[in-house]
């Protein structure tokens, strides 16, 4: 007996209108290879393969090859699960059929082999193919058509016809554009002006505005037409211009559609296209009427009327078409006008066709029933109705669509302004880069830049240009370097080249003197620097180790970093020992050594696998660098000794704060420690000059200004990041009265006092220490006011930025004192610096400019008003929500990593996938069209990421892109306390009624959840 034969229900259904239902583990469900001319879809995809077999059917049966067109191999469907087989066994074993066409109607066809009482899902296009429901309903055969799915909000999911309209729309764009003579945008070239072309769509459903979408973003002038006023938002909002006829009538139809129009209205509607078509260059008919032959729209009078070259791409062409001339599945031309009737459009993309109508008709046949893992037809389900064409051997009559919007009441002064904005001129649309223009502007670069090298070359000295060359090349790699890092080793790389930066200290090394103490204030200031550059090396190493600590796995190999000593004590052994014998070329050989190894570490942070080594190459760059520069100064025993004293108190003070602090300070010391650096730098600046300001060059004068300008401003800045992100200062934005004029006059101040130090300070120390103590004092203050106004979410950039100030403070100290390794670093580090601050910029939806003044008249921000009340849940209430899921999602943040939870979520993950739960573990991506259809959103130590308040337009963080985890079914929020996040900002998603907070540590959060979950299989296996 047939598994699928079922008490007859309609009409006068008994039990409420539902067949009798049958477990998904009695059915198999089949798809064969499409026959019909130039079809390349199949029905359905290996993922959807296997999303059915998790559902419970007992088999799919796939025809061999008949993904193949469509690039799926068999191979694909066979790992999914899929049984291949041949045609006429899939038609002969399959309960539920699954096609893309109808199937075909000859004797020995696909409908006479299938088995009787089976169910079809495929486009039919009943009204118009009567005997194929026929030859369904005497083999009683269940049909359904998905071109009848009702257009209504809950079957969205299941309209095929959309997804298949949308690609239609693409494609007749391109098709339009392969045919047309011309650019579809506007170009000014050398050899004259080519003008935009003008498209006219007709039409404006799923493929109307998918034609316009795509039409305006190849760059031509659009108009769009359609008989429903509902439209003209949604042509508008794509920048088409919406035109209509002056006779006022609703065309909206029931379903979504348009309606047949009045005499009248056609006849006004003729004549506008009649005019359009002298005017535009392509037309791109999509007109429907559901059970009727598409409307006659463009008539050969207006082809005929259309310029030479012209395209006519009718998407109405199965229908029998929109233009009088459309031969439907062909190409062909009419008084020099391209007529495109293709009939397969959606099938010249089959992949993406295929994909996305896999998606509509799986989802469709699991929304049939209303019962779990059972199918039943329950004919008083409004979108099982509407689709279906034949039930238990009868052809049923079309349920009624769903009735049509109501009509906008237009006023006779907007119809006025209505019609004037259609006679208003057309403006010009903005003109997009020709190639021409294009390598203008690079050429005009390279020029300018070799311009700038000739004048440099003539106006400067050769020990200038040596140390611009030096930091051009460095610049470079840095600039190379930096856009491989993975964004998960971001606070990483900012850690190690901060820590490399704490060579700044060099520069300290060429003003110590005295004896075991120094005697004079140049001496004090830089053994100050070089204490102060050491805490920094000292901290940064150690902390850049615990952050990669956090990514490390139980299962990782062993790592043997202790064995980099023995290349470090060979080089640093040899090098003593040959400078023993006379320097020669060893301070460049060591200058070059430590340039390259803090290049490999840079790069070593790049990937999980090679950033460790990163790190230790960074610490042998920078010990490398600092033996090369004690050699070049030349110590007597005891500064030396001074010097070891110093640094060796600076290192061990950095490295005990490094390791004493806890995970969740790691990201505000690196910027505590950026102000150390910074603040050395203005040590030695200042040392350096009062050192010997009687011979001083204009050169070192200039540069050492601008080490304690920029050495001021990242003291300062750092301090204020440091205090919010530790929150010892509130994270708001401190709005001062007129910040834009007070950082003005700051910088104003700063030019005066650099021109009044450049032309007086030589030879008068008074003058000197009097300027530089004012830049100083400038340059703090600058610091604060940029940092201060600047909101918590935006820290993490601000510390990048702070972090290219320091490498810069080491150009101008390595310009300073014409040292090409300060110099080098320093590049690496301000321009991968500036890269990364670019990158994070991008990545948070924000502009530089505005981070870092604060925005140009920028709204105040509003505060949001929170309501609702927490509701606490427990590890048990979690686990028991998480196995009863089938979509489960986990947003995964910084305070994962902090209470070293990965392994953890790891486990519970690869358990509750045991139990069939689809489980998606992220950290930021473009999933959030996926929430809305997830059970359960876990979020583990995230915060500003899944704060709805971002999408306010006056909120703190307006604009940053977040995770839309509060549209889930249920979220489950895993934090320590109520407190915010760097932005300070109140998240509204605690609130929501589908949310629970399960307060604690995430680990231990994490265990119990796991624990809960074993605890539940031992209960069922008892």
């Amino acid at each position: 007996m047939n598994r699928l034969h079922t008490a007859r229900s309609y009409p006068g259904m008994g039990s409420g209108g539902v067949s009798g239902s049958i477990p998904y583990s009695q059915l198999t469900v089949g798809v064969v290879r499409e026959t019909s001319p130039n079809e390349r879809r199949v029905a359905i995809t290996p993922q959807n393969v296997a999303l059915l077999l998790k559902k419970g059917f007992d088999r799919v049966v796939i025809e061999k090859g008949a993904g193949e067109l469509a690039q799926f191999p068999d191979q694909q469907y066979e790992s999914a699960g899929a049984t291949l087989v041949s045609k006429d066994m899939v038609l002969k074993e399959s309960d539920i059929l699954l096609k893309v066409r109808a199937p075909s109607l000859e004797d020995g066809g696909e409908i006479e082999k299938m088995k009787e009482g089976a169910t079809l899902i495929s486009f039919l296009y009943a009204t118009q193919n009567p005997e194929l429901v026929k030859k369904l309903a005497e083999k009683n055969i269940n049909a359904f058509a998905m071109d009848w799915i009702p257009r209504i909000t809950r079957a969205q999911v299941f309209d095929a016809l959309s997804s298949m309209a949308n690609i239609a729309g693409y494609k007749a764009v391109l098709e339009a554009s392969n045919h047309f003579g011309r650019f579809l945008t506007g170009q000014t070239t050398a050899a004259g002006k080519v003008p935009p072309c003008k498209m006219l769509v007709i039409g404006a459903g799923v493929a109307g505005l998918s034609a316009i979408a795509t039409a305006r973003r190849m760059g031509a002038i659009v108009r769009g037409f359609d008989t429903r006023p509902v439209v003209r938002e949604q042509v508008q909002s794509l920048g088409a211009d919406f035109i209509e006829v002056e006779i006022e009538e609703e065309g909206s139809g029931g379903g979504g559609y348009a309606k047949e129009m009045s005499k009248e209205f056609i006849e006004a509607e003729m004549k506008l296209f009649m005019e359009q078509c002298k005017e535009v260059d392509i037309v791109i008919t999509t007109a429907l009427i559901p059970g009727k032959p598409a409307p006659k729209l463009i008539t050969e009078e207006m082809v005929a009327a259309m310029k030479p070259g012209s395209v006519v791409v009718d998407l109405a062409a199965e229908m029998g078409g929109n233009c009088a001339v459309t031969k439907p599945g062909e190409l062909t031309r009419y008084k020099d006008v391209t007529i495109i009737g293709y009939t397969d459009l959606p099938s010249r993309l089959p992949t993406q066709s295929s994909t996305l109508y896999s998606n509509n008709v799986t989802k469709f046949l699991l929304s049939i029933s209303t019962e779990e893992k059972q199918f039943g037809i329950n004919l008083e389900d409004e979108v099982v109705r509407g689709a279906i064409v034949t039930h238990q051997g009868e052809a049923l009559p079309r349920a009624a669509p769903p009735a049509p919007p109501p009509s906008p009441t237009i006023s006779p002064q907007a119809t006025a302004t209505k019609h004037v904005e259609a006679k208003a001129p057309e403006k010009e649309k903005p003109l997009a880069l020709t190639p021409f223009q294009k390598t203008s502007r690079e050429v005009a670069t390279v020029g300018a830049g070799l311009g700038a090298a000739l004048a440099l070359g003539k106006f400067t000295s050769p020990m200038l240009m040596s140390s611009v060359s030096t930091f051009a090349l460095a610049g470079l790699i840095g600039y190379r370097v930096v856009w491989g890092v993975v964004p998960a080793l971001h606070s990483p790389l900012m850690s190690v080249t901060n820590a490399i930066s704490g060579m700044v200290g060099i520069g300290g090394l060429f003003i110590m003197g005295g004896g075991l103490i120094p005697e004079t204030l140049p001496q004090l200031l830089g053994a100050g620097s070089v204490l102060l550059a050491f805490v920094n090396v000292g901290g940064g190493f150690v902390i850049t180790k615990r952050m990669l600590d956090m990514f490390k796995r139980p299962t990782d190999p062993p790592e043997y970093p202790w064995l980099y000593a023995i290349p470090g004590l060979l080089f640093g052994g040899g090098y003593i020992a040959a400078a023993s014998t006379g320097m020669a070329g060893l301070v460049q050989a060591g200058y070059l050594a430590s340039s390259v190894l803090c290049v490999g570490s840079l790069s070593g942070l790049a990937s999980q696998a090679t950033a460790r080594q990163g790190n230790i190459l960074g610490i042998l760059g920078v010990s490398t660098g600092i033996l090369a520069s004690l050699m070049a100064v030349g110590f007597p025993p005891a500064i030396l000794a001074q010097f070891v004293g110093v640094a060796g108190i600076g290192t061990i003070a950095g490295a005990l704060i490094g390791r004493r602090i806890t995970p969740t300070d790691l990201p505000q010391t690196v910027a505590a420690l950026h102000s150390v650096v910074g603040l050395a730098a203005v040590l030695t600046s200042i040392g350096s000059v009062m050192a010997d300001i009687a011979h001083i060059s204009t050169l070192h004068m200039v540069t050492a200004y601008m080490g304690v300008l920029i050495g001021g401003i990242t003291f300062t800045g750092s301090i204020v990041a440091f205090m919010k992100l530790a929150g010892k200062m509130k994270s708001r934005p401190v709005r001062l009265p007129g910040k834009h004029l007070i950082n003005t006059t700051l910088l104003g101040a700063n030019v005066a006092t650099m021109g009044a130090f450049v032309t007086m300070a030589p030879g008068a120390p008074a003058i000197a220490a009097a300027c530089l103590a004012g830049n100083t004092v400038l340059s703090f203050m600058k610091g604060y006011t940029t940092t201060a106004a600047i909101g918590g979410a935006d820290m993490p950039v601000v510390i990048t930025v702070l972090n290219a100030y320091s490498g810069f403070a080491l150009v101008a100290e390595g310009f300073m004192l014409d040292n090409p390794l300060l110099t080098t670093v320093g590049a690496l580090i301000g321009v991968s610096g500036s890269i990364l601050s670019y990158i994070m910029c991008v990545a948070m939806n924000r502009s530089l400019t505005n981070v870092l003044f604060g925005g140009i008249s920028a709204p105040e921000p509003t505060q949001a008003k929170i309501e609702g009340t927490i509701t606490k849940a427990t590890a048990e209430d979690t686990a028991e929500a998480l196995a009863g899921a089938e979509n489960v999602i986990i947003v995964v943040g910084y305070g994962m990593a902090v209470a070293k939870a990965q392994y953890a979520i790891s486990e519970m993950t690869r358990t509750l996938r045991n139990k069939g739960v689809n489980v998606l573990v992220l950290e930021m991506d473009e999933i959030n069209d996926d929430f809305k259809e997830t059970d359960v959103t876990l979020v583990i130590g995230a915060n500003d990421t899944v704060n709805p308040i971002a999408l306010e337009p006056n909120s703190p963080i307006a604009g940053m892109p977040v995770l839309h985890a509060w549209k889930s079914k249920q979220v489950v929020v895993m934090k320590r306390g109520m407190a915010s996040g760097y932005a300070d900002v109140p998240n509204p998603m605690f609130y929501m009624p589908g949310t629970k907070m399960l307060f604690g540590d995430a680990k231990d959060s994490c265990d119990a959840i796991m624990r809960a979950l074993e605890d539940q299989d031992r209960k069922f296996d008892i």
